[in-house]
């Protein structure tokens, strides 16, 4: 490859990335701007309710295409690309159709369990969700194996934007939580028929590939998804909705209002920041030599850390000040929680870039069993505190991963330092 081509290589990779952040940050931006007049028009257990569904759907949607729509930016035919597409889709039907059974059957058990009747005819629309989110992800990695990424940053705003204006129309008609439960829902119609209507225009023709045979020997052969992939992207997805479930359950669906607003307004600006930081550090440590690797973590980590303290120290200290002030009186709490969130919060920034290092290192194992010990101890602490308040119970789940994630640091350096040690 000559100079000029890897230059043009160079160039299309980060206009592809810009134009993903682009897309990504003004998604993210829309919901944010439009927070401080959706908080004057729901009330804070009118959020739990919604955070509640969420969290269930979420956990029901991990499993939407078993994992398979991960394999269609693998294979180096778009004829075996296809047939995993069409058979990601199919997977979802089937899981929606499964949720479905299982809500029809089991809703008053569901429901006795999360304590809540409020979300008990909700439970109905979590099939679709399933559904919904199973074909966009599909779509999504379709896209991505074709490199359309202006497709899918117009479709993330596009999406954004229509959720964000059902909610304030819904909620302007006098819709409760169900107007933001609706509101998510009928985003995800809009996402999936926007970038399926690109998709289509683009790729026509590539349909008549579709081959029975040869799905069923793609769904063997890349079986490893559902059974390892799908099961490590179920923990993550465990604890976050987990917290918000045992809070609902064991506290008040104003409660987790009021913390799945204070998560959202902390983590989402952090995120972007965090999620560029991650793909620039990812990067320097795939090029990078073994003995580099103690050097380049232990920068990062400093350079993260420079950033990020800033931003977490105003949380900790103005947060009951500027939630109250932007969100109105009624979200007091929420400044409350985000203050206590905030050694957490800042502790994760760092170390979230610093889990591709085990994948680097071949040590997915070590993260694996760390993420088990991460997702138990959060819930474990919502159990055994559910009679305390529940400001106190987030400041311990706070201080407990923070202490988790300082020693993920810490092992992180030794870990790193032993390649340089070797060397010398």
């Amino acid at each position: 490859m000559d100079y000029k081509v890897k230059n043009r290589s160079k160039s299309d990779f980060t206009k592809n990335v810009l134009t993903l952040m682009t897309g990504t940050t003004i998604a993210q931006a829309i919901p944010i701007a439009i927070s401080p007049i959706l908080t004057r028009i729901y009330t804070p257990e009118e959020y739990g309710v919604f955070a509640l569904y969420t969290s269930i759907a979420t956990i029901a949607a991990m499993a939407a295409t078993g994992k398979y729509e991960m394999a269609i930016v693998l294979p180096k035919k778009d004829e075996d690309a296809i047939n995993i597409f069409i058979l990601s889709i199919l997977i979802s039907f089937f899981i929606s159709l499964i949720s479905f059974i299982i809500v029809y059957i089991f809703n008053e058990q569901i429901t006795n369990f999360l304590g809540n009747k409020k979300v008990s005819p909700l439970l109905y629309l979590i099939p679709i969700s399933v559904l919904l989110t199973g074909i966009y992800q599909s779509i999504r990695y379709w896209n991505n194996r074709k490199k359309y990424f202006k497709n899918l940053a117009i479709n993330s705003v596009v999406q954004a934007g229509t959720g964000s204006s059902l909610n304030l129309g819904f909620g302007f008609f006098g819709f409760s939580s169900i107007g933001l439960v609706l509101g998510g829902i009928l985003s995800q119609v809009v996402g999936v028929f926007f970038l399926g209507k690109l998709t289509w225009k683009m790729n026509s023709q590539i349909f008549s590939a579709k081959n029975n045979i040869k799905m069923l020997a793609l769904l063997k052969k890349h079986k490893k998804l559902p059974m390892l992939t799908l099961p490590n992207a179920l923990i993550d997805t465990f604890r976050m909705s987990g917290i918000n479930i045992l809070i609902a359950k064991y506290f008040t669906l104003e409660s987790l209002g009021q913390y799945s607003i204070a998560w959202r307004m902390v983590v989402t600006p952090a995120g972007i920041i965090g999620n560029s930081l991650s793909q620039v550090f990812f990067q320097k440590l795939a090029t990078a030599k073994k003995y580099e690797l103690y050097s380049l973590t232990a920068k990062f980590i400093a350079k993260a850390s420079i950033i990020a303290l800033p931003i977490y120290l105003i949380v900790y200290f103005f947060a009951v000040d500027i939630f109250t002030f932007v969100f109105g009186d009624n979200w007091e709490l929420a400044g409350y929680i985000a203050s206590a969130l905030s050694p957490w919060l800042f502790f994760n920034f760092i170390t979230s870039p610093i889990s591709t290092l085990y994948i680097i290192l071949n040590k997915q194992e070590v993260m694996f069993t760390i993420s088990i010990f991460y997702m138990l101890t959060p819930l474990a602490i919502i159990y055994l505190m559910q009679e305390n308040n529940i400001i106190n119970v987030i400041e311990t789940i706070s201080l407990s991963m923070s202490v988790i994630l300082v020693f993920i640091i810490i092992y992180t350096l030794y870990l790193t330092s032993k390649f340089k040690k070797e060397i010398l």
